[in-house]
C-alpha cells in the first residue's frame, strides 16, 4: 500500500499565508445522496456548509468558493453552487485552477465516501488505487475495468502537480476514507465513510496491473487526512440528535473558528487533540512541505460570541453544550464580567440563555462546561451469533441502552467487549477492546458494576480534563516534554539503551518509557503525571508519595514508567498536567483523581484546582469548607489555570 497518495483518506487541508495579493480559491464537496449507489450518508451536505462558512471567516471572498452538495440549502448567500457529480467536481477544479496565478492557492474539500479499487493501469505499482465517489457513482464496470463515475487519487495527482508546476500551493482536505481497514463496526452509533469492493460489485478475480508508481508530488502543498490508513473516517449526530457532521470536520472547523497566526502542523495538533475526546479513536494525519508554514487568512482571535434577543450565536459545532456557563460582558474584549448564566438549550447553531441578561450584555464567553455525562451504552449485539454460547447472564448483568453511546457492549468469546461508539471490535489488534470477565468470586453482574466504574471514572475524568483545560495552539504550555523509550530484552527486568520514542512505532509490554519534563514558563508549576489505560483505568505515576512535584522556573525532572507485563494491544495515553502556584503555596497533587481503588491514601488537602475537578466528576460544586453551593460559583470557576500534555501510546500485541 502507497503511503499518502494525494488521497488516503484526505481531509481537510487549507493553506499558506501568502502575500497580500495572492488569493485563495476553494472547491468545496460534500456528498449525502447518492443516485446508484445504497450507501448515502447524512452529514456531508452539512461538511460543506461548515467549511464554507469557515472559510468565510478566514478571509476567502463569497464569489471565489464553489460548493457541489447534494443538498444545498442554508449556504452563505452568494456562493456559486452545483450539483456533486463527478462532472461538476472535475470542472470547478479546472476552472479554480486556471482562475489562479502563482502565488495563488486552490482548497480542495471533499466530504463524503471513499473506496479502493484494483490498479489497472500499473501507476500504483501493483496496488490499489484510492477513489472519491461523486454523487453519481456506480458500480465496478468490466468494460473500462473501474468504478463508474469515481475519482481516483491519480486524476487528482495530475490536477494537483499541474498547479505546482505553475507556483500555485494545493491543500487537499477530504472527509472520507479509501480502506474499511478490515474492521467492521458492530451495533455502532457512527457511519464510516467508506464504501467496500464487495458493495461496488468489484470481481475478486480482478488482479492489480503491475508496473511504475507515479512519482511523489513536488511543489508547495499540504494535506490533511481525517485518519490513519489503517483507520476508518465517521460521522455522528450531534447533542440535538438531528444534525449529523463529520467527525473531523467538526473538530476541524472549531479549531480553525478563531485560530491566528498558527501553522498546519499546529492545528493538525489541535484538532487531533480535540478528536481524543470523541466517540470515536480516529486520529487524523497530514504531509507536505506546508505543514509548518501558517494558514492562509485570519481567524476572528475572538472568545465571545455576540448575543442578542436573549440568544447567543453560538451552538453545538462551536464546541457549546446545555449546562455551560457563559460570562456575559459589554464588548467583544476586556472588561468585567456583567453576570454568569447557563445555556439552557443548545442547538447546531444558537443557544438559549437562562435567566435576565443585564441590559448592557453584548457579548458571552464560556467560562465552565457542564459536568460529563453519566456513562451510557448501546445495546448489546453478538458479534458472531452463531457461536453457540450462552450470554444470558452477560445481558442480564448490562444496565439498560440509552441515546447517543459511550461504549458498545459486544458479545464475543464468552465475554464482554465494550468497543467504542463507533461499534469497532479490536481496532488495535485482537483484545484491543477491553472486557468484561469475572474476576474469582465475582457474579458477571458484579464484573459488569466494577468495569462500568472503572469505565465511567476513566472517560469522565478524560472530559472533565479537557473541558478545564481548553487548547492553545500557539501559547504553547509552561511544561515541555521529551520521551525516551527503553525497549525490553528479555522480561520486565532487563532494558535496551534509550533511543527517542517514535509513536507510529508503538510500543510493547515491558517496554519503559522515560519522560523529560522541563518548566520553561516564568512561574512555579506543581506536575502530576497519570496514565489511561485501553480498559479505561487512570494509573497515578507520579509524584509517588512524598515526593515534591513542584518545579521552578527552568527545572526538570525525569519521570519513568513500565508497561506492563501480559498488557493486550490498545491505544493508551499519558497525562502530565501542571498547575501554576506561589512558591509558598499548598502543593497540588493530582493523582489523586487516579481511579479510587488505584490511588493510594492521601490527605484530601484543600487545593482549589482539585477540588474542582472533582466537582466536576460528582456534578457538585459544593465548596466543601463552607458547604455553601454558590461558594464555587461566580466569576471565576476555574480555580487556577491548568495546562495538560498528552501523549498517545500505542500498545502492540505481543509474538503469538
Amino acid at each position: 500500500m502507497k503511503r499518502h497518495p494525494f488521497f488516503l483518506c484526505l481531509t481537510l487541508a487549507l493553506t499558506l499565508a501568502s502575500p497580500v495579493v495572492a488569493e485563495v480559491r476553494a472547491v468545496v464537496v460534500g456528498v449525502g445522496d447518492y443516485k446508484v449507489l445504497d450507501a448515502d450518508l447524512k452529514g456531508p451536505p452539512n461538511d460543506a456548509r461548515l467549511m464554507a462558512e469557515v472559510l468565510i471567516a478566514r478571509g476567502i471572498p463569497v464569489a471565489d468558493i464553489t460548493v457541489l452538495s447534494t443538498d444545498p440549502t442554508g449556504l452563505p448567500p452568494g456562493i456559486a453552487v452545483g450539483p456533486a457529480d463527478r462532472s461538476a467536481i472535475i470542472v470547478a477544479l479546472d476552472s479554480a485552477g486556471q482562475s489562479s496565478v502563482p502565488g495563488d492557492t486552490v482548497v480542495f474539500y471533499f466530504s463524503g465516501h471513499g473506496a479502493q479499487a484494483p490498479d489497472t493501469s500499473g501507476d500504483e505499482g501493483g496496488g490499489y488505487d484510492e477513489i472519491l465517489l461523486p454523487a453519481d457513482a456506480a458500480g465496478w464496470k468490466g468494460a473500462t475495468q473501474s468504478v463508474e463515475n469515481a475519482i481516483l487519487d491519480d486524476e487528482l495527482q495530475t490536477w494537483a502537480q499541474g498547479l505546482l508546476y505553475r507556483g500555485i500551493k494545493v491543500v487537499g482536505l477530504i472527509d472520507a476514507c479509501h480502506s474499511a481497514t478490515g474492521f467492521r463496526a458492530i451495533g455502532g452509533e457512527g457511519v464510516a465513510r467508506v464504501v467496500d469492493e464487495a458493495a461496488l460489485g468489484i470481481p475478486q478475480d480482478v488482479v492489480p496491473v503491475a508496473g511504475s508508481p507515479q512519482p511523489p508530488l513536488s511543489g508547495e502543498f499540504v494535506f490533511l487526512y481525517s485518519s490513519q490508513s489503517d483507520q476508518r473516517s465517521f460521522e455522528y449526530p450531534l447533542a440535538d440528535g438531528v444534525t449529523w457532521q463529520g467527525e473531523f470536520t467538526l473538530r476541524l472547523a472549531q479549531t480553525l473558528r478563531d485560530t491566528t497566526g498558527a501553522s498546519w502542523s499546529q492545528v493538525l495538533a489541535a484538532t487531533r487533540e480535540a478528536m481524543v475526546q470523541g466517540p470515536a479513536r480516529q486520529m487524523p494525519d497530514g504531509e507536505g512541505p506546508l505543514l509548518d508554514a501558517a494558514v492562509f487568512g485570519e481567524g476572528s482571535g475572538i472568545t465571545r460570541w455576540p448575543v442578542a434577543a436573549g440568544m447567543v450565536e453560538g451552538g453545538l459545532l462551536q464546541g457549546l453544550a446545555k449546562g455551560a456557563e457563559v460570562a456575559l460582558f459589554a464588548n467583544p474584549a476586556q472588561g468585567e464580567p456583567l453576570a454568569v448564566l447557563t445555556l439552557a438549550e443548545v442547538s447546531a447553531r444558537t443557544s438559549t440563555l437562562d435567566g435576565a441578561l443585564p441590559a448592557t450584555a453584548a457579548w458571552a464567553e464560556l467560562v465552565s462546561t457542564p459536568p460529563p455525562a453519566p456513562l451510557t451504552l448501546a445495546a448489546p449485539v453478538r458479534a458472531d451469533p452463531g457461536d453457540g454460547l450462552d450470554y444470558a447472564a452477560w445481558i442480564a448483568a448490562l444496565p439498560p441502552s440509552g441515546d447517543h453511546p459511550d461504549l458498545v457492549p459486544i458479545l464475543t468469546g464468552g465475554a464482554v467487549a465494550l468497543a467504542g461508539a463507533d461499534g469497532v471490535l479490536d481496532p488495535e489488534g485482537p483484545g484491543s477492546s477491553p472486557r468484561i470477565v469475572a474476576e474469582a468470586g465475582e457474579s458477571p453482574a458484579q464484573a459488569v458494576a466494577r468495569m462500568l466504574e472503572q469505565a465511567a471514572h476513566g472517560l469522565r475524568l478524560r472530559e472533565a480534563l479537557a473541558g478545564a483545560t481548553g487548547r492553545s495552539l500557539t501559547g504553547g504550555a509552561p511544561i515541555t516534554m521529551s520521551i525516551d523509550r527503553r525497549m525490553a530484552t528479555g522480561g520486565c527486568d532487563a532494558a535496551a539503551s534509550p533511543v527517542p520514542y517514535d509513536p507510529a512505532l508503538g510500543v510493547a509490554a515491558c517496554d519503559q518509557l522515560w519522560l523529560t519534563l522541563t518548566n520553561t514558563g516564568g512561574k512555579s508549576q506543581d506536575v502530576s503525571v497519570l496514565y489511561f489505560t485501553a480498559s479505561f483505568a487512570v494509573q497515578p505515576i507520579w509524584p509517588t508519595q512524598n515526593l515534591v512535584n513542584r518545579l521552578a522556573p527552568g527545572e526538570s525532572v525525569r519521570v519513568g514508567l513500565q508497561i506492563e507485563e501480559g498488557s493486550t494491544a490498545g491505544l493508551e495515553e499519558i497525562w502530565v498536567l501542571a498547575v501554576p502556584v506561589d512558591p509558598a503555596a499548598p502543593r497540588v497533587d493530582l493523582t489523586r483523581l487516579a481511579t479510587p481503588q488505584l490511588t493510594r491514601a492521601v490527605d484530601r488537602g484543600s487545593d482549589a484546582m482539585t477540588l474542582w475537578l472533582e466537582g466536576r466528576l460528582t456534578d457538585n460544586l459544593t465548596d466543601e469548607a463552607t458547604d455553601d453551593e454558590t461558594a464555587m460559583r461566580g466569576f471565576t470557576l476555574k480555580p487556577a489555570p491548568l495546562a495538560m500534555l498528552r501523549q498517545m501510546v500505542l500498545l502492540k500485541p505481543g509474538p503469538d
